[in-house]
């Protein structure tokens, strides 16, 4: 039986491996591009987080959309597997905070290497710069017409090469990265055999804010274990997203894994609210507040600030509080602010104490739009998940056409989850 795999990535370089095993099989992979694992070499910045080392009922506590689907195929291959396929064949793991499983050596490549050497024994054929154009259906033995532009095809005018196969996996991947060739084929491959494909948006990545000044000011800077949390512009008590961790200041707004988290769940504008002293209660930090005035009652509110607060964000700080304090009157905020930092310590009444205290606990931003998908890690929507069999990823429309990967509508949160979804749904659709 031949089994045509379209698209070389996690999915697919699994889902071949998978076909592989079963020695009856001839597998071929079509790659787009010149090599296999694109997306894979830049994922986890280059250290690829191949997977996550947590138990099973946290890993689907992690998966943002359509956890249950992936039940079955998890049951087939886990977590553990991958880990035991990649080690088994020469490459060590280690485990990082939050679970986070790596190669010992930090490089993507080496993860790459492993999974073509495991293709190469397996024989499977790679067919590089083959950019699929259609797939269709023979209706009169059941087989697949895979047209495809391979550059080498001297014989046909058009450049493109036909190849015959009983199975096809589509294993294209999502629109996140685009350069990395993830450019919606298997959308599109999809909705030609009338599968619905829900709508695609960028997810887990990074925001643009209303105060892009303010960030710009702060670019590069990280602030550690702060609590965020995101509501609708007129409605604060309806929280939409809550997070505590790292959050990154850039010269669009802001990024950072809470950031990356957020927008797995948050669409429209709405406000974050940034806890800068998420371990203090309001009446701790003003007992912290009047524990430094004590000890530096000659020095100037600004030294206050410094005490608390990163260096890039002590003007911005003292600004907004200069705001808050005058009624939120923006055109007087500049003139104000100067003689709001010169006052003297011995000088800040319990008004401004509050006032100060309550810029700490709920620094706003207004997130405008998210990034777009050249910075999104997955893509949120795809091939929709009632169209599938969650046992073996075929079509439940069309015999023989099976998903895997991000080109179905199932992702997670940073962590390992998606390279294991895709490597989870890649071995079912290829275990023929």
């Amino acid at each position: 039986m031949r089994i045509v795999v379209i698209g070389g990535g996690a999915a697919g370089m699994i889902a071949a491996y998978a076909a592989a095993k079963n020695k009856k099989n001839e597998v071929i992979i079509l790659e787009k591009n010149e090599k296999l694992g694109k997306k894979l070499y830049i994922s986890g910045k280059g250290r690829c987080n191949l997977t996550n080392d947590c138990d099973r009922e946290e890993f689907f506590k992690n998966i943002v959309r359509n956890s249950k689907f992936l039940y079955s195929s998890f049951d087939l291959f886990s977590n553990k597997d991958l880990k035991e396929l990649i080690e088994t064949n020469g490459c060590p793991l280690k485990t990082e905070r939050g679970n986070r499983v790596f190669p010992m050596s930090d490089k993507s490549s080496d993860i790459i290497k492993t999974l073509e050497k495991i293709l190469k024994w397996a024989h499977v054929k790679i067919y590089f710069n083959a950019k699929v154009s259609k797939v269709k259906k023979i209706d009169e033995d059941e087989t697949f017409d895979i047209s495809y532009h391979s550059g080498k095809a001297k014989d046909n005018k058009n450049g493109f090469t036909h190849i015959i196969a009983d199975k096809v996996i589509i294993a294209t991947g999502g629109l996140s990265y685009p350069v990395t060739g993830s450019t919606g084929d298997g959308y599109r491959f999809a909705r030609d055999f009338d599968l619905q494909v829900s709508e695609q948006s960028p997810s887990l990545v990074p925001f643009n804010v209303r105060e892009i000044d303010e960030c710009k000011s702060m670019q590069g800077l990280t602030l550690k274990n702060v609590g965020i949390k995101i509501y609708e512009k007129d409605n604060p008590k309806e929280i939409l997203y809550k997070d505590f961790g790292e959050l990154l200041f850039t010269h669009f707004g802001v990024s950072g894994p809470v950031i990356l988290s957020a927008s797995c769940y948050v669409d429209q504008k709405c406000i974050l609210s940034i806890d800068l002293k998420p371990a203090l209660s309001e009446s701790k930090l003003d007992e912290r507040l009047l524990r430094e005035i004590e000890v530096s009652k000659n020095k100037k509110l600004k030294s206050i600030i410094e005490t608390l607060l990163p260096k890039s964000m002590v003007e911005i700080f003292l600004k907004r509080l200069a705001k808050s304090r005058m009624g939120e009157l923006p055109s007087r905020t500049v003139e104000l602010y100067e003689p709001l930092s010169d006052i003297k310590v011995h000088d800040i009444d319990k008004g401004l104490r509050k006032s100060i205290v309550n810029l700490l606990k709920d620094f706003r931003l207004t997130l405008v739009s998210k990034r777009g998908f050249d910075e999104a890690i997955v893509t949120r929507g795809g091939v929709d998940v009632k169209e599938i069999n969650p046992k073996t990823m075929e079509s439940k429309k069309v015999k023989g056409l099976y998903f895997a990967g991000e080109v179905l509508d199932i992702d997670a949160l940073t962590g390992g989850f998606n390279i294991q979804i895709a490597a989870t749904t890649g071995y079912a659709a290829g275990n023929l």
